[in-house]
């Protein structure tokens, strides 16, 4: 039997950005010896229709600026667009790789790179196409005293992950990255096979939002 998932918040401190002003919030939990996080802007306890990125590690994207993916961007994209509300949170999940890890994900963009989508490595190489889970931002969102959340994604499954943990999604924010000649297939994989919300047409006639948190709605 799965013992009941427990977090707890260790510390929170003040971390001022080029998107605005944040409090990070770190979590224990007795599940992973994995560090959690939660980016605060405003205040969020007892509100409503909060808007809320749920954010999964990507050293690659993010610290090294790799264009094989888009989460760098999305990440500054939701930092940027909840900055510029009154109220938000990043939700930022150490769950590498769709959750196979760093090690695991290496070896996927090798196959990748010999003609595999990012499904087919990660299910040559024996996971399941996407090994993420929610557990853990719903419990920190309940920890944060949040009542409802818009979700900014571009992905159906996890709004429905979110929805079963007892989490209230009340509306959807797009996140749409630039497509480039390097990320293009991986966008397409998450279009086409993993049922994400993405316009075809970004493929053909790229006009990325701007990043300075306007033109989301």
């Amino acid at each position: 039997m799965v013992e009941t998932l427990k977090i707890k918040r260790i510390v929170q401190a003040r971390i001022p950005t080029d998107a605005g002003e944040f409090q990070l919030c770190l979590y224990a939990n007795n599940r992973d010896d994995k560090e959690h996080l939660a980016l605060v802007h405003g205040r969020v306890d007892q509100q409503n229709h909060v808007p809320v990125r749920i954010h999964s590690e990507c050293f690659t994207g993010e610290v090294l600026g790799s264009r094989r993916c888009d989460c760098g961007e999305q990440l500054q994209l939701a930092m940027n667009y909840i900055a510029g509300q009154p109220m938000g949170v990043i939700v930022y999940l150490r769950q590498e790789g769709r959750g196979i890890g760093l090690l695991e994900k290496l070896r996927a963009y090798n196959l990748q790179d010999s003609g595999y989508d990012t499904v087919e490595a990660n299910l040559a190489l024996g996971h399941s196409e996407d090994e993420r889970e929610y557990s853990m931002a719903a419990a920190i969102l309940q920890d944060l005293g949040i009542r409802s959340v818009q979700l900014l994604t571009n992905n159906p499954d996890k709004i429905s992950g979110l929805e079963s943990l007892g989490v209230r999604v009340t509306g959807r924010v797009p996140l749409v990255a630039t497509v480039t000649e390097d990320n293009a297939a991986y966008l397409l994989t998450k279009a086409r096979r993993m049922n994400h919300l993405l316009d075809a047409n970004l493929f053909f006639s790229v006009e990325p939002l701007s990043s300075n948190g306007h033109g989301h709605h």
